[in-house]
């Protein structure tokens, strides 16, 4: 299924049912007067949170919501049936705009979660409301009102724990599917994963924490670059960045353009010209493929390098599992831990 994270739709709530002008014309009723009955309210359009939904590619060929009209009301001051609302099922993470307006309206960050975004019109009063003294036979009724109709742009910001941010093929997408039951896409060439990944992390007996796997970013990413701003977003909403660099090998003695303290700025770069928060984030940094010799040679460097500017530091093997257990159940205390306190 392809993955949609943005996506323009109307909405149009239902129209009230009209009102109606009714006598009672009843034989053993002397004097008989005015019994319209009330039409229905219009249906609503909610929009419900629901963690099994992933995308919004629903969407891509349903592109107008629509609820039910309120039934008109009828004789012997009978009330017209309330029109069906339209309750439409959206991923958890779900931000909704006016486009049109360029409004906030919400957004969705539970599990339930109801959001109306179109109101149903309101049914119109029948005749028998507009009885007087003066007036005691009135044949006129109040027509329904017209439902809200808007047009929607909703953005799927990924709700996660643990966000993973790195180049691309520095391992995030191995790591990820080795400690949880996301199965990313895994191969030995850039941009692997072109569409984000949650998964759950189980750690200690009874304790989980969500992690997000999205896209590698590089430099410009913040201007539109390779996949740039449309995953950025989501980053914002994970407590933690888990910043997974590598040590790139030399071919042949030859120098290579990429280091991993210099992957590491230029990324942090990114995140400060996209802003948002994100460059404010707790940032924990995981020296990947440790396995390997060229990057066992650096691992005391990088360590002493990133701790002494206050950073945490790991080093691990998606490959031989080596480190990961220990990270994540680091990982899973400090978000207990925030959460108790």
């Amino acid at each position: 299924m392809r993955f949609v994270d943005e996506i323009v739709v109307e909405v149009h709530a239902g129209k009230g049912g009209d009102g109606a002008a009714c006598f009672r014309r009843e034989s053993h009723v002397p004097l008989g007067g005015p019994a319209g009955g009330n039409g229905g309210n219009g249906g609503d359009v909610v929009l419900i949170g629901d963690h099994g939904q992933n995308t919004l590619s629903q969407f891509r060929y349903r592109r107008i919501l629509k609820a039910k009209n309120g039934v008109p009301g009828g004789p012997n001051k009978r009330y017209g049936k309330r029109g069906e609302s339209l309750e439409v099922r959206v991923p958890v993470g779900v931000l909704v705009f006016d486009e049109e307006k360029d409004e906030f309206l919400g957004d969705i960050v539970e599990e339930g979660q109801r959001l109306c975004v179109a109101k149903g019109g309101k049914g119109g009063r029948g005749n028998m409301h507009f009885a007087t003294p003066t007036n005691r036979a009135p044949h006129y009724a109040e027509r329904g009102r017209v439902g809200e109709s808007k047009r929607l742009r909703l953005e799927l910001k990924l709700l996660a724990d643990v966000g993973l941010l790195g180049f691309p093929s520095v391992g995030k997408s191995t790591f990820i599917s080795s400690v949880s039951k996301a199965r990313p896409k895994v191969a030995d060439y850039p941009f692997t994963t072109l569409t984000p990944h949650l998964g759950v992390v189980e750690f200690n007996e009874y304790d989980s924490f969500v992690m997000a796997d999205v896209p590698g970013l590089i430099v410009g990413a913040s201007s539109g670059k390779g996949l740039g701003i449309e995953f950025l977003r989501h980053l914002e909403r994970t407590r933690i960045l888990l910043h997974i660099i590598e040590v790139t090998p030399q071919v042949q003695g030859a120098e290579t353009e990429r280091d991993p303290i210099e992957d590491f700025l230029r990324l942090n770069e990114e995140l400060k010209s996209f802003g948002e928060g994100l460059a404010e984030k707790t940032q924990i940094v995981v020296l990947n493929k440790i396995d390997l010799d060229f990057v066992a040679e650096r691992e005391a460097e990088l360590r002493m390098y990133f701790e002494s500017r206050g950073f945490t530091f790991f080093a691990i093997s998606c490959a031989t599992k080596k480190g990961c257990s220990d990270l994540v159940n680091y990982l899973g205390a400090i978000l207990k831990t925030n959460d108790e306190s």
